[in-house]
């Protein structure tokens, strides 16, 4: 319950306060908040579809709702990670200007570029039917949290106190194994129930494939930036969800 009341806007009883252990229970719940608003959304999606209104129109509201549900946290972590480094300055420098309330046109560009390919991919998806489209955003959802959950391990962190700050390094080895199986498991069961036998080759080739973009987008950032924030785990969110959703859409041209 923590978890949804830390990442989400779901109503939930709100927490006193985070400690280290409560913090290692959000992560390790955290790809399952993620599965939960993927089927929302996703649900969306497929109800627009079988009414006949079109991908495109199911891609957008689906993607709204995944940015209401979220009070849209991610794609500001997004955001903010692209004005730090569009800005080409010193860790230290890039840091400050990530923590800055507006957005530059890094920024704006990093979000239009993450929706648009977001929705072209679900819109592409949709063209073979609504089911898979969903199938694929509510994996998405989960893979691009579950990276975050195995980044975790890392007690990297670009700053001593913020948000982020809480998590990095409040995840076992053990959970990151058990998170990884189960992240792979439900995108084999989602697959299957979307496409057969081929779906589930399909979105576990995905999910091997996504996570290996989203980590080393994650070792980047913590080179560049000397560790990870809140932010940059917001980017790892969305780059590795719009990786998924890019290689279902051309995988599934495949098979």
């Amino acid at each position: 319950m923590a978890a949804l009341g830390l990442f989400t806007v779901i109503p939930v009883p709100p927490v006193a306060e985070i400690d280290r252990w409560l913090a290692g229970r959000a992560m390790a719940a955290f790809p399952w908040v993620g599965l939960l608003v993927g089927a929302l959304a996703g649900a969306v999606l497929w109800g627009v579809v079988a009414l006949g209104a079109g991908g495109w129109l199911g891609a957008a509201l689906a993607l709204a709702v995944v940015a209401l549900l979220t009070g849209a946290l991610h794609l500001d972590g997004l955001a903010d990670t692209a004005d730090g480094l569009g800005s080409r300055k010193p860790a230290a420098e890039a840091l400050v200007i990530m923590r800055q309330s507006d957005i530059g046109p890094m920024g704006v560009v990093a979000l239009a570029l993450a929706l648009l390919i977001d929705g072209a991919a679900l819109a592409s998806l949709a063209e073979r039917g609504g089911l898979l489209a969903a199938g694929a955003l509510t994996v998405a959802a989960m893979v691009g949290r579950g990276v975050v959950t195995l980044a975790t391990v890392s007690r990297a962190s670009a700053r001593q106190h913020g948000f982020g700050a809480l998590f990095i390094g409040a995840t076992s080895r053990a959970t990151a194994v058990l998170t990884g199986v189960a992240v792979v498991g439900v995108a084999a069961g989602v697959g299957a129930q979307a496409f057969g036998l081929s779906g589930a080759a399909v979105f576990v080739g995905a999910t091997v494939a996504a996570g290996g973009v989203g980590f080393l987008w994650a070792r980047h950032l913590r080179r560049r930036l000397g560790g990870m924030t809140g932010d940059v785990f917001g980017s790892i969110v969305e780059v590795t969800l719009a990786a998924f959703l890019v290689l279902v859409a051309l995988l599934n041209r495949a098979v």
